[in-house]
C-alpha cells in the first residue's frame, strides 16, 4: 500500500523549496484561455474585497513524489500551477518595491543556497518543448514586457501563445490596479489562499486518485441535503411523502446533473448576484430560509416543481402553445448553441412567469439571444457576462419587462460586435459554427436551426493554402488572400467531414466534387447561395462578405 499524503498548504509554502514541480512530457500543454486566466484573477480580486479573513481556496494538486523530497510530478494541477505562476510574475514586474520584488521572484524561482547545496532553478518546470520558453518571458525577472511585444504568430507551440495571451490579458487587468490594492493581493496570496496538495510516491496511485477525483460518482450532493432539510420540516406524514414524490419526480425527469443545475439557477434567479461561495453555503440562506420552517411545501410545489419543468421545456424544446411554440423553441435551440448557460435563469424566470403567453416569450427570447449573441461574439468572459444577467433580472423583477435596460446593447457593445463579425471569424474557433448557422437560417427563413445531421463543418471557398499555379494564386494576389481567406464570405457550411484534398480544388471542381453532396442536393441556403456563383473572385467575395454581414447587423439591430 502507497503511502498517501493530502494537505491543505498556504500559497508560500506551494512554491517554496517543498516542491521542485516538473510537468511530464506525457501530460497535455498548457491550455487554459483568457476567459479562465482572468476568471481566476476575478475571483481572487471578488476574495479580496470581501475584506473578511477567511481561507481561500484554489482547488487541489495531485502529485507524485516522495515524503520529504521536493521533486514533484504533477498529474493534475499544470493548468492552475501555470497560470498562478503568471499572476505572480505580472504582479513581480509592475511592482516598485524591490523588496516586494525579490519577494515575489522567490515565489517564482528558488534562490541558490551554497550551505543547502541548492542550485538556482524555476519553482515550475513545463515539458521540455515549451520550459526554455516559459522561464525566459515568464519566470526571468523583468520579463514581461518583452513576452508582451511578441507577435503572438511567430511563436511555435499553441501553449506558449497560450502564455502569452494570458499573460496579456492578466497585465491589462492588474496594471489598472494602484500599487496599494495589488499588494493587498499579494498578502491575501501569500497568508490565506490555500491548495489541497495530495501526494503519493507511485504513478498508478497518482492517476488512480487523480481519476476518482474527477469521477462522476452519486456521492451526496447538495440537492439531496436540501431535500432532506425541506422534507424534514414537514410535520403531516402525508404532505412529506407527496412532497418527497414530486421532488424526486423532478430529479428524475431532469436527471441528477441538471437538477443539480437547476439550483445554481434557482439561486442566482433569487440572489441576482454571481456565487461567491459554494451552493451548500449559499443557497440556504439566499433561498430556503425564505421558506423555512412554515413553507416547505410551497418551495415544492411553487419553486422546485415548475422550475423543473420549466427546465426541461428549455433544455428539449418542447414549449407547448395552442399558438406560437415553433418560435418560441426555436430560440432555445438558437441560444443552445452558445458556450455557456448563464442566460438560462433569465430564461427560465420568462417561462415561469409568462409560460401563457407566447407572443411575450417571442420577444423576450428575441432580445434574450441578441444579447446573449452579441456578448457570445465579442467574447464576454465570464464575469460581466453574468453580471449583465443579474442586472436584467434585477429588471425583470422590478416589472420593467421587455424594456429592462440590460437587454439594450450599448453603441460600443454594436460596433464591437459588428468588428467582430466583419473580421477573420474563422480563426475563432467557438463562435464561427454558430454565427454561419445563424445566417443560413435568416437566408432560408426558416425556424430554429433545423439540421438534424450528424456532422456539420465551417469550409473555405478560397482555401487556406492554395497550390502555387493554381486559378486560386491568379484571382486572388496574396494580400488579398491574406485578408479575405478566413472572413465570413469565404466561409460555407458542409455536411461531411474535411477533405484535405478536395479543400484545396479549383472553385468549378469545388462545386462540383466537394460542396454538393452524393445526391447533388445541398442542406444549406448559404452553401446552395455560394453554388450559384460562376467564379469565386475578390469582387464576388467581397460582396459576399457585406451581404451576410449586413443580414447579421438588420437581423441582431447592430
Amino acid at each position: 500500500m502507497q503511502k498517501l499524503e493530502a494537505h491543505e498548504m498556504p500559497l508560500h509554502k506551494v512554491f517554496s523549496s517543498d516542491y521542485d514541480f516538473r510537468i511530464p512530457d506525457y501530460q497535455r500543454p498548457y491550455a487554459w484561455e483568457v476567459e479562465q486566466a482572468v476568471q481566476l484573477l476575478t475571483d481572487l480580486a471578488e476574495a479580496l474585497d470581501r475584506g473578511n479573513e477567511e481561507p481561500y481556496f484554489l482547488g487541489s494538486l495531485v502529485l507524485v513524489k516522495e515524503s520529504g523530497q521536493p521533486r514533484s510530478e504533477v498529474i493534475d494541477g499544470q493548468q492552475r500551477l501555470t497560470t498562478l505562476t503568471i499572476l505572480l510574475s505580472v504582479l513581480r514586474d509592475l511592482t516598485a518595491q524591490a523588496e516586494l520584488r525579490d519577494a515575489l521572484h522567490k515565489l517564482i524561482n528558488q534562490p541558490g543556497d551554497p550551505i543547502l547545496g541548492r542550485k538556482p532553478q524555476p519553482r515550475l518546470k513545463h515539458r521540455r518543448r515549451d520550459a526554455d520558453f516559459f522561464h525566459r518571458y515568464v519566470q526571468t525577472g523583468g520579463a514581461i514586457d518583452t513576452l508582451l511585444a511578441l507577435d503572438g504568430t511567430t511563436l511555435a507551440t499553441d501553449a506558449q501563445k497560450a502564455v502569452r495571451d494570458n499573460t496579456a490579458a492578466l497585465h491589462r487587468e492588474l496594471v489598472g490596479w494602484s500599487e496599494e490594492r495589488r499588494l493587498g493581493l499579494v498578502r491575501m496570496l501569500g497568508e490565506r489562499t490555500f491548495l489541497v496538495v495530495v501526494a503519493t510516491p507511485d504513478l498508478e496511485s497518482a492517476h488512480r486518485i487523480f481519476s476518482v477525483m474527477n469521477s462522476r460518482g452519486l456521492d451526496l450532493s447538495p440537492t439531496d441535503i436540501f431535500k432532506s432539510q425541506i422534507i424534514g420540516a414537514l410535520e403531516d406524514p402525508g404532505e412529506s411523502a407527496n412532497c418527497a414524490r414530486k421532488w424526486e419526480d423532478a430529479e428524475e425527469t431532469l436527471g441528477r446533473d441538471d437538477f443539480a443545475d437547476l439550483f445554481l439557477h434557482l439561486r442566482m434567479i433569487y440572489e441576482k448576484k454571481r456565487a461567491e461561495r459554494e451552493l451548500l453555503k449559499e443557497f440556504p440562506k439566499q433561498v430556503l430560509d425564505r421558506y423555512l420552517p412554515d413553507r416547505a411545501d410551497v418551495f415544492v410545489n411553487d419553486v422546485v416543481v415548475p422550475y423543473a419543468d420549466a427546465y426541461a421545456q428549455i433544455r428539449d424544446a418542447r414549449y407547448e402553445a395552442s399558438y406560437g411554440a415553433e418560435q418560441v423553441n426555436a430560440w432555445f435551440k438558437r441560444l443552445q448553441q452558445t458556450d455557456n448557460n448563464d442566460w438560462r435563469p433569465a430564461a427560465l424566470w420568462a417561462l415561469r412567469n409568462h409560460e401563457h403567453d407566447p407572443e411575450w416569450l417571442d420577444r423576450f427570447f428575441r432580445a434574450l439571444e441578441r444579447l446573449s449573441a452579441s456578448m457570445f461574439v465579442r467574447r464576454v468572459y465570464t464575469t460581466p457576462r453574468v453580471m449583465r444577467y443579474a442586472e436584467l433580472l434585477r429588471q425583470l423583477d422590478q416589472g420593467q419587462g421587455l424594456d429592462s435596460p440590460a437587454f439594450e446593447l450599448t453603441e460600443t457593445e454594436k460596433a464591437d460586435t459588428r468588428a467582430r463579425l466583419e473580421g477573420e471569424l474563422y480563426l475563432v474557433g467557438k463562435i464561427r459554427k454558430y454565427v454561419l448557422l445563424r445566417v443560413d437560417e435568416i437566408l432560408s427563413e426558416a425556424h430554429g436551426v433545423k439540421y438534424d445531421l450528424p456532422l456539420i463543418t465551417v469550409e473555405h471557398v478560397l482555401p487556406q493554402h492554395p497550390p502555387a499555379g493554381s486559378r486560386w494564386t491568379e484571382l486572388f494576389d496574396e494580400d488579398q488572400r491574406a485578408h479575405w481567406t478566413h472572413r465570413l464570405g469565404n466561409l460555407v457550411l458542409l455536411n461531411r467531414a474535411k477533405n484535405s484534398a478536395a479543400q484545396n480544388y479549383d472553385f468549378t471542381a469545388k462545386k462540383a466534387k466537394y460542396f454538393t453532396g452524393r445526391s447533388g442536393a445541398v442542406p444549406f441556403a448559404l452553401t446552395s447561395m455560394v453554388l450559384q456563383h460562376e467564379d469565386w473572385t475578390p469582387d464576388v467575395l467581397e460582396a459576399q462578405q457585406k451581404t451576410l454581414v449586413d443580414l447579421l447587423v438588420k437581423e441582431w439591430a447592430l
